[in-house]
């Protein structure tokens, strides 16, 4: 069994999902202390409970300490079997973060899946739907994985009550991923969407991205949503791509906020990243970082940023496999290269 500290690094959840993915796909038993210790909430959250209790499900794993607040948890894996599962958080707690635990080691099982999942879907620390959709899933289509996505619900916080499906194809082994070169976007896509509030908060969005954008001599196609939804809620979200890479970023509108800062700081991130000369943004590298270190084949990306949070996932990778990992700075930027040299069977 793994010992995996909790604490380590960033000291978030990004360590249990990480750990428990690389737990069912290699078959190794882990225990997890401390648990988000460095959270103001320390311990299990019902998005986390929920990430564990279908992880469990799909490998019918043993486990002890999976009740709300729990910091020590043992998992003990068994043979993940693909098939149709649904998992419901019964919070605003974020399904995209639910779906990528469950999404390497159901790819790997040998297998169509069928998952579906409610909660959140658009609810802040997580990546929205869209960017699954625009930006997570593309890059990992050049690495063999195929996912097709439906949002059938918006899920804001605090009510969250959405709802989305994932089909999920099976895939022998993945390639990896080169994305080593500086790129510039060849199409930008704008998304200015909220549920139960005036129309004239989607329409400020998008004149103030369109202001913002036509300094820089771009331009972006705009789409406006009313998202059914329980809840009240609103997002800018803009992803770029072309060629190898793709980039998101949004915005969420909260009370007091106006349509003009949420668009504001969407625009900002995306500019930021443009300017930096990466390929990759900081957050997609290190939700990257598992596929890659299981990739057959050497990858490499530009990375925006080196956050605590790539540094952390690089860290909990190596708990498992044997990895070449190099990782520098070059001026701004960070340059990752990761190879996996060890422990390669997997448990399906």
């Amino acid at each position: 069994m793994i010992t995996i500290d909790g604490s380590y690094g960033e000291g978030g959840g990004q360590i249990l999902r990480t750990a428990l993915s690389l737990s069912v796909i290699f078959g190794i038993p882990v225990r997890i202390e401390q648990i988000r210790n460095n959270r103001k909430k320390p311990g299990l959250m019902p998005q986390h409970l929920t990430a564990v209790k279908a992880l469990q499900e799909i490998c019918q794993a043993r486990v002890d300490g999976a009740v709300i607040g729990s910091k020590e948890l043992s998992f003990e894996p068994g043979r993940v079997k693909p098939g149709e599962y649904s998992f419901d958080v019964g919070t605003a707690g974020s399904t995209s973060l639910i779906f990528q635990s469950l999404l390497l080691p159901l790819t790997l099982s040998g297998g169509d899946s069928l998952v579906r999942l409610k909660g959140g879907t658009h609810v802040p620390w997580s990546p929205p739907f869209h960017y699954l959709e625009w930006v997570f899933l593309p890059v990992l289509v050049r690495m063999g994985i195929q996912v097709q996505m439906k949002l059938k619900k918006w899920g804001w916080y605090p009510k969250g009550g959405g709802e989305i499906e994932a089909r999920i194809k099976p895939v022998k082994q993945l390639m990896p991923l080169s994305l080593g070169q500086p790129w510039k976007p060849a199409w930008i896509k704008c998304f200015c969407a909220s549920s139960h509030l005036p129309e004239h908060i989607r329409e400020r969005e998008k004149q103030q991205v369109e202001e913002l954008l036509s300094p820089k001599a771009l331009q972006a196609h705009y789409e406006l949503i009313e998202g059914p939804s329980p809840g009240q809620g609103n997002i800018v979200f803009i992803a770029a791509g072309g060629g190898p890479g793709y980039a998101g970023f949004s915005s969420l509108g909260q009370r007091g906020k106006r349509a003009e800062q949420v668009a504001g700081e969407a625009v900002d991130s995306l500019l930021a990243f443009m300017e930096s000369g990466a390929s990759v943004e900081a957050h997609l590298a290190d939700q990257l970082v598992p596929y890659l270190a299981l990739a057959q084949g050497p990858s490499e990306i530009l990375v925006q940023r080196i956050s605590s949070h790539l540094k952390t996932n690089l860290w909990v990778v190596r708990q498992f496999c044997q990895v070449n990992i190099t990782l520098s700075e070059e001026g701004m930027v960070g340059r990752l290269q990761i190879h996996l040299t060890g422990r390669t069977s997997i448990a399906s």
